[in-house]
C-alpha cells in the first residue's frame, strides 16, 4: 500500500485520531474535549472545547520562535511598480496596531467588520486585526457594484468597514469610496464607522464622525493582544453566489480551519516552514483567505501579495518575473490565468528570460483544465502541473495530486484523487452509488473534513436546502462527473452545465476538452441552449490565439467534425461563434450560466463580478446572428 492509500485510508476509518494528529501542529490556548462532534448531523463541529487564536497561530508564535526577521509578505504590485517586504516582526506590529484602532472603534470578539480593499498589504493586516480580537471578517471583493456589496452588508451588519480609496485594473483606477458611500446608503444596516485608506492614485471624501483615515488612526493606536476564541467560533463569512438573488454566507470557524490549512500546505502544496508560496488570487476569493493570507502564514512560509495580471502588467511574462525574482517555490493559480499566458505568448518565449530554478509545482484550481492547457503548461515548464478542485464552501482541496504525500501518475483532465478526509463518492438522481466511468452526481460522505463550511451565516435552514437535503447523509458539491478504475476523479462542470440533447445527457465540458484541442483556439466555452426539436442544443465560443490565421468556415467546420469524432453525431454540434474574448468573473470563471440566458433569450442580472460587462453586448450581437438571443 502506498504512503497515500494509507494515509487516506485512516483519514476515513479513524477521523478522530487523524485530525487530532494534524492539530499538534497548531498552538492551543486549551485543548479540547472532542475532536468530532457529530451528535447533530448534518450540523459537525470540530475540536469542540478547544480554544486558539488564529492570529497568534499566523503571526505572533513564529516571531516568538525566532523567525521575526523572516519575510512573512512580499507585496509586488507591477500596477503601482513597487515592492515592499514585511518581515514577521514588522507583520506582527502593524496588525496589534490594526487590531488596536478596531478596538477603539468599538469592535470586539464576536463582531463582524467587512473589509472592501484592493490587493495591498493592509488588506491582509485588516484581517488578522480582525481574528486577532475574536471579529469575524467579511471580505468583499474590492470594486464590487454597490448594491451587491450593500447585500452583503445587511446581511453581515459589520460594526465597521475598512476600505480604500481605490484599486487599480493594469492601468484604470477604480475609486471605492464612491461605491462604498452608495452601497451604505442602499443598506438598511449602517455601520457605525469606516477606515478609509488613503492610495496616492485616487483621493477619497470623507464623511464627517462616519469615515476615518487610516494611517492617522495607525499613528495613534494602542497594540491589541490576541483573544483567545473557542475552536467553533466563526473566523469570517466569505459570500458565494447562489441560485437566488441573496449571495450565501459561507461562515468558516477558526480551529478546524488553521488545522486543515496547515495540514494542507505541508501534505498537499508539500511547502515548507521558511519556502515561497505564491497564490496568484486576489484576497476577495477563497483561494486569497485560504492560500494568500492564512496557510502560508499559519506554516511560517513567505506568501506573495501580487497586485498585477498575468498578461499586460506589462507582458506574459509577468508570472516568470515574479518566480524568479522572488524564488517562489509554488504557484497556485487559475487555469484562465495560463491560457491567457497561452494566448499572449504561445511559444514561450518571454519564459525563456527568466531563472526559474526555484520553481517546483505549478496548481491550477477554480475551473476545469483543460487537457490543452495542462499539455502546453506542462510540456512548457517541465514542472508537474497539478490540477486540483475544491470550493468556496470547502475552503481548501477535495481531490488533488498530494505533492507532500507522493506524486501519482497524471491523467490530464483529472484532479486525481480525494485528499485525506473527502469520502467521494459518484451518485444517481437517486443517490445510488455509481460504479467506475459511470458519469453522475459528485457527492462527499460526510462528516467533511475540518476546516469546511459547518453551516451559513445565521441561516441553518438554507445551509440544509443548499447542501445536505438533495442527497442526504452526503454534501452535494453541485458538480457532475465520474472515477474511472483506478480511482481518479473527473469532474466534468457544474450539474446545470450538463446538457439534455434529445434525451441524452451529455457534458459541456467534455466538448470544451475536444475544441481546445484545435491549433488555433485560445480558450473556448461551449453552453446549451433550448431547442424546441431536442430540448437543447449544444454552442460553442471561441477565442482565437493571437496572430492565428485561419478561415472562420473552416474552423466551424473542423469543429463540427471533431466533435462528431470525438464525442459523437448525438451531440448535435453546428454552432460556434468566433469572439474576442468571453465574458468571465474578475477571478477567471467563465459566465456560462449568464451566456445562456442571453441566448434563450431570458432576463439576466449583470453579475457583479464580471470583470466587464461590455463582454455580454458582444456575446448577445454573436448570437443574433445565428437566431438565437431573442
Amino acid at each position: 500500500m502506498g504512503r497515500y492509500e494509507e494515509l487516506y485510508r485512516r483519514s476515513l476509518e479513524d477521523p478522530a485520531g487523524f485530525w487530532a494528529e494534524a492539530a499538534e501542529q497548531i498552538s492551543w490556548t486549551k485543548k479540547w474535549d472532542r475532536v468530532l462532534d457529530d451528535s447533530n448531523p448534518p450540523f459537525y463541529r470540530w475540536f469542540v472545547g478547544g480554544e486558539l487564536n488564529t492570529c497568534y497561530n499566523a503571526v505572533d508564535r513564529h516571531v516568538e520562535a525566532g523567525r521575526g526577521d523572516q519575510v512573512a509578505i512580499i507585496y509586488d504590485s507591477p500596477v503601482t511598480d513597487q515592492i515592499q517586504k514585511i518581515t514577521y516582526r514588522e507583520l506582527q506590529d502593524r496588525v496589534a496596531r490594526f487590531a488596536g484602532v478596531l478596538r477603539g472603534l468599538g469592535v470586539e470578539k464576536g463582531d463582524t467588520v467587512i473589509i472592501y480593499m484592493p490587493m495591498v498589504p493592509q488588506a491582509a493586516v485588516a484581517m488578522l486585526a480582525c481574528a486577532r480580537l475574536g471579529a469575524i471578517h467579511s471580505v468583499v471583493f474590492g470594486g464590487f457594484a454597490p448594491n451587491e456589496l450593500a447585500l452583503r452588508i445587511d446581511d453581515a451588519k459589520p460594526k465597521v468597514i475598512v476600505s480604500a480609496s481605490c484599486g487599480i485594473e493594469v492601468t484604470r483606477v477604480i475609486e471605492y469610496k464612491p461605491m462604498l458611500d452608495k452601497a451604505i446608503e442602499l443598506a438598511q444596516h449602517k455601520p457605525d464607522k469606516c477606515v478609509i485608506l488613503a492610495r496616492p492614485q485616487a483621493k477619497a471624501e470623507l464623511t464627517p464622525g462616519r469615515d476615518h483615515d487610516w494611517d492617522e488612526l495607525m499613528a495613534q493606536a494602542e497594540p491589541a493582544e490576541c483573544v483567545p476564541v473557542a475552536a467553533t467560533d466563526p473566523l469570517y463569512i466569505l459570500y458565494t453566489s447562489g441560485t437566488t438573488g441573496m449571495p450565501k454566507g459561507i461562515v468558516r470557524d477558526n480551529g478546524g480551519h488553521a488545522v486543515a490549512l496547515r495540514w494542507s500546505m505541508e501534505y498537499i502544496y508539500d511547502t515548507k516552514p521558511g519556502e515561497v508560496y505564491w497564490a496568484a488570487s486576489d484576497v476577495g476569493w477563497v483561494v486569497g483567505h485560504s492560500y494568500i493570507v492564512y496557510g502560508p502564514l499559519f506554516t511560517g512560509c513567505t506568501t506573495i501579495l501580487y497586485e498585477g495580471k498575468p498578461v499586460g502588467t506589462p507582458d506574459p511574462g509577468a508570472f516568470w518575473r515574479v518566480i524568479s525574482q522572488h524564488g517562489v517555490k509554488v504557484l497556485f493559480t487559475a487555469p484562465t490565468a495560463f491560457r491567457a499566458i497561452k494566448k499572449e505568448d504561445p511559444n514561450g518565449e518571454y519564459f525563456k528570460k527568466y531563472d526559474l530554478s526555484n520553481f517546483k509545482y505549478l496548481f491550477l484550481a477554480g475551473e476545469r483544465l483543460d487537457p490543452d492547457t495542462y499539455h502546453w503548461a506542462s510540456d512548457l515548464l517541465q514542472r508537474p502541473v497539478i490540477d486540483h478542485w475544491w470550493q468556496t464552501e470547502t475552503g481548501w482541496p477535495i481531490a488533488a495530486n498530494c505533492a507532500g504525500i507522493e506524486l501519482m501518475p497524471i491523467k490530464p483532465g483529472s484532479p486525481t484523487k480525494a485528499v485525506p478526509g473527502y469520502d467521494v463518492q459518484i451518485v444517481d438522481d437517486s443517490g445510488k452509488e455509481l460504479g467506475p466511468n459511470q458519469e453522475g452526481i459528485v457527492v462527499v460522505k460526510l462528516p467533511l473534513p475540518p476546516g469546511t463550511l459547518p453551516t451559513l451565516w445565521q441561516n441553518d435552514e438554507r445551509f440544509r436546502q443548499s447542501y445536505t437535503d438533495p442527497f442526504p447523509g452526503y454534501y452535494f458539491t453541485g458538480d457532475g462527473g465520474y472515477k474511472d478504475e483506478e480511482g481518479y476523479l473527473y469532474i466534468m462542470g457544474r450539474v446545470d452545465d450538463v446538457i439534455n440533447v434529445a434525451g441524452h445527457r451529455l457534458s459541456t465540458g467534455a466538448m470544451e476538452e475536444v475544441i481546445a484541442t484545435h491549433p488555433a483556439v485560445a480558450e473556448c466555452a461551449v453552453i446549451g441552449v433550448a431547442d424546441n426539436l431536442k430540448g437543447q442544443v449544444p454552442v460553442g465560443f471561441v477565442v482565437l490565439k493571437a496572430g492565428a490565421e485561419v478561415d472562420p468556415n473552416q474552423l466551424k467546420a473542423d469543429l463540427v467534425q471533431m466533435i462528431r469524432q470525438q464525442i459523437g453525431p448525438i451531440a448535435c454540434y453546428k454552432e460556434t461563434m468566433i469572439v474576442k474574448r468571453l465574458p468571465k468573473t474578475r477571478s477567471g470563471k467563465i459566465l456560462r450560466g449568464t451566456m445562456r440566458k442571453i441566448a434563450d433569450g431570458e432576463k439576466y442580472r449583470v453579475p457583479s463580478t464580471i470583470d466587464d460587462p461590455a463582454i455580454l453586448g458582444e456575446i448577445e450581437e454573436a448570437l443574433k446572428t445565428v437566431g438565437y438571443a431573442k
